[in-house]
């Protein structure tokens, strides 16, 4: 008797092994380094190219000057994505140009579920000046989530104030690690090392169900610089 339930149990803990084997490969597909090249990345009412800084290999973007709205299709598309659940990491560099109107922030991040049309698609950036300035309601504003094309932060401040935005000590004209996790209609923000979200959205208004592909964004004055990009893909 004791030999059979000593059977049993291997015979059963050997399938249970299985199916969570089974589980966690359903779970995460895949985790990869992207090369930022003119080969990966579509340009999108943007100027683009290749560089070296700082030692590392890097893509520089400028808005298209003729694109006055802000928070609209301005980046740097990333070919052959398909992205719902997961994690978007990439290191980003803010300077302003020299022309940068009085109202730039050193705009810099990412956005995420991009459609195919390029008429929808959620975002998350940054305003780095904002993260020093000595007032502490512009501090509050130094990180920010928006969805194109009904929700720009000028909407979303009005109709829920402090709901999408938030502070994180950051620089400009120093790299700055963007971590982003979306799961279903949720994305939380990580800065640099830390081990707590900088902004959670528990509502992305696309919806759950919204995927697309992925997009290094920037808006009106910004020299931004992006660089090792890491797409881990969850459904």
């Amino acid at each position: 008797m004791p030999k059979t339930f000593c059977f049993f149990k291997m015979k059963n803990m050997k399938g249970i092994t299985f199916l969570i084997l089974n589980l966690l490969g359903s779970v995460i597909l895949y985790s990869q380094s992207v090369q930022l090249t003119e080969g990966t990345l579509k340009p999108v009412n943007i100027s683009m190219s290749v560089e070296k800084l700082m030692g590392k290999d890097v893509v520089k973007l400028i808005k298209d000057s003729s694109i006055k709205n802000a928070n609209a299709p301005t980046f740097a598309l990333l070919k052959g994505v398909n992205f719902k659940n997961g994690i978007i990491e990439v290191k980003v560099l803010s300077r302003l140009l020299k022309n940068a109107p009085e109202s730039s922030r050193g705009f810099i991040g990412v956005t995420f579920r991009i459609n195919d049309s390029i008429t929808k698609f959620e975002g998350i950036y940054l305003r780095p000046v904002n993260a020093r300035a000595e007032d502490q309601v512009r501090r509050n504003h130094s990180i920010q989530y928006f969805s194109y094309p009904d929700y720009d932060f000028d909407r979303l401040r009005k109709e829920a104030p402090e709901r999408y935005e938030s502070y994180t000590d950051m620089e400009m004209n120093k790299w700055i690690t963007m971590r982003i996790e979306v799961k279903d209609a949720q994305a939380k923000l990580f800065i640099d090392q830390n081990q707590q979200p900088s902004l959670i959205v528990n509502d992305l208004k696309h919806g759950k169900n919204a995927s697309g592909s992925i997009a290094l964004w920037l808006d009106t004055g910004t020299e931004a610089f992006f660089s090792d990009l890491k797409i881990t893909k969850r459904d």
